[in-house]
């Protein structure tokens, strides 16, 4: 690229790519990987209509080109303005079509294709697609590997992440576990321990020539081809700071095979015949067995697109190694739903941590996690900022809150993070059941019984099913649960909701006394072990 310097609102050529546009962020990405599935990365090379540039490259050892074109494009989203124009310029004819064509009728589908199979990388295509909402984006294909200006330095910046990923590999956790990237400020270039992000801005170059941007298309040729290999994709990048929420690894470019089309192909071809013949291996599907080495598990850790959203509530709930941090106990799994005014969002959290240490067979009864499953998983410190990202600045509901904040607010501390009990708000729901229901038995399996609601197998006490259970509990105390399908609008007799008049009965049904002698030896045989446990059971 040029080293002379352009004034902010002019090009360098008009038949420049790599020239500025007038109130247009133009953006080039581009995706590769080595055996597809193996090591692969993302780049983006954004080009802002001040004439400044901006590098993104990141990379994993361990994922697929589709993926890795997908990044590059939610990479450009994620770092460019939303005021102007964006302008994605992509060799991926997967993620062009797919994003302008193929995503509604997705959606409609429930996320299904024609044939009613699951969509191909869905995370990445939920998040592209959110990204996309309230802005202008301007979708352009290019072909890869033909001399294209924007596509070369993307592809360059595709093989740089190919690198990094393959020194994050040398030395970090396995990359199934973990597919995350931290956040990043747009004007830093750092590499995580996840991911690999190295982000370059530079100033505008000056050309002798000012003369305005031309805004024709600036296709070389082949403007008809479809890319199936989907190397390259573009986009802009912005200067936000990045909240990385995918669940799957990212990769850089290294030259591939290309395989084309013939321009009446494209025109006869079918998009379900495209999408249903994905490139990459599905990956094995995680069997939720976690009494053994298991290394399909995929965390979720979603970018928080809805932070601080007005009435934003996080029902969460951690398991742990112990019950006391102040002895070296560690969190092992954190569980989030989201609800946005008591509607759920969609957006869970979930991801399990390596606690560096030992547990008793007591505690691995309880929530069924053994150390061999959390071997290959994160540590707390790689995915601290995701998860306090996720969570500032929301109200967090918890069943005896202060059991899972304490573990919380000890482990940020542990990484530097000293403010996170202020950038949130705590309700505790067995504090408003003890007020509900006062002198009654308020476990969550008792909750669960007298409300009716969040009847799952609940074999283990995981936090994501623990947390999706309380969302129906709480939602069920706070008269939000419509239970027993009756309409939220539907009264009875005296002006109550039915759903709480039905609620108030439950409270009248007598509970197995089976269950209830068998759950209280079961506490009582904790107990013998864990003087706590006979603390927390003598305050229920």
């Amino acid at each position: 690229m040029s080293d002379n310097v352009i004034s902010p609102v002019s090009a360098v050529c008009a038949n420049n790519p790599l020239a500025a546009k007038p109130d247009t962020t133009v953006a080039y990405t581009d995706g590769a990987c080595k055996g597809n599935p193996g090591a692969g990365g993302w780049g983006a090379h954004l080009i802002f209509s001040d004439g400044q540039t901006q590098d993104l490259y990141g990379g994993a050892p361990d994922t697929t080109n589709n993926r890795m074109e997908l990044m590059g494009a939610i990479q450009a989203l994620t770092h460019s303005p939303h005021e102007p124009t964006l302008e994605i310029w992509t060799d991926s004819s997967y993620v062009k079509k797919g994003i302008t064509e193929w995503v509604v009728n997705w959606k409609k589908r429930g996320w299904k294709t024609a044939s009613n199979k699951p969509v191909a990388n869905q995370d990445l295509w939920q998040q592209l697609d959110t990204l996309c909402h309230a802005r202008k984006v301007e979708w352009h294909w290019v072909k890869g590997h033909a001399g294209h200006a924007g596509n070369e330095k993307a592809d360059e910046l595709a093989n740089l992440g190919v690198t990094s990923s393959s020194d994050v590999e040398s030395s970090n956790f396995n990359q199934n576990s973990l597919l995350k990237e931290t956040a990043v400020k747009a004007t830093s270039t750092e590499n995580t321990l996840t991911n690999s992000i190295a982000i370059k801005k530079k100033e505008p170059s000056m050309s002798n020539n000012t003369s305005q941007t031309d805004h024709s298309d600036w296709l070389l040729n082949d403007p008809l081809g479809l890319n199936i290999m989907d190397e390259g994709s573009e986009q802009p990048a912005s200067l936000h700071t990045y909240d990385s929420d995918t669940q799957s690894d990212f990769t850089h470019n290294a030259p591939l095979s290309t395989s084309i089309l013939e321009d009446s192909t494209l025109a006869e071809a079918e998009p379900a015949l495209l999408e249903e013949k994905p490139l990459e291996e599905e990956l094995p599907k995680f069997d939720g067995d976690t009494s053994r080495a298991n290394p399909h598990f995929r965390p979720l850790l979603p970018q928080p697109i809805n932070r601080h959203a007005a009435n934003r509530q996080l029902i969460m709930d951690t398991e742990t190694t112990g019950l006391d941090p102040l002895k070296g106990d560690r969190i092992i799994e954190v569980g989030i739903v989201e609800m946005i005014g008591r509607k759920f969002t969609g957006e869970k959290l979930h991801v399990y941590i390596n606690p560096q240490r030992g547990m008793d067979e007591v505690v691995i009864r309880i929530h069924g996690i053994s150390e061999a499953f959390l071997t290959d998983k994160p540590t707390f410190d790689q995915v601290a900022q995701s998860l306090y990202e996720f969570m500032d600045g929301a109200e967090i509901i918890a069943h005896n809150a202060s059991f899972d904040m304490n573990f919380l607010s000890m482990e940020f501390e542990r990484v530097g993070i000293t403010d996170f009990a202020e950038r949130v708000q705590v309700t505790d729901s067995l504090v408003m059941a003890k007020q509900q229901y006062p002198g009654q038995k308020n476990t969550l399996d008792a909750l669960v019984r007298r409300l009716d609601v969040g009847k799952q197998d609940r074999t283990f006490h995981g936090a994501l099913l623990d947390s999706e259970i309380l969302a129906e509990v709480y939602l069920a105390m706070t008269g939000g649960q419509v239970a027993l399908a009756i309409e939220e609008d539907s009264q009875a007799d005296g002006g109550h909701s039915g759903n709480a008049h039905f609620a108030n009965l439950a409270t009248l049904l007598v509970a197995s006394s089976a269950d209830e002698h068998a759950n209280n030896e079961w506490y009582t045989s904790l107990a013998d072990d864990y003087p706590e446990i006979k603390h927390v059971i003598s305050q229920w």
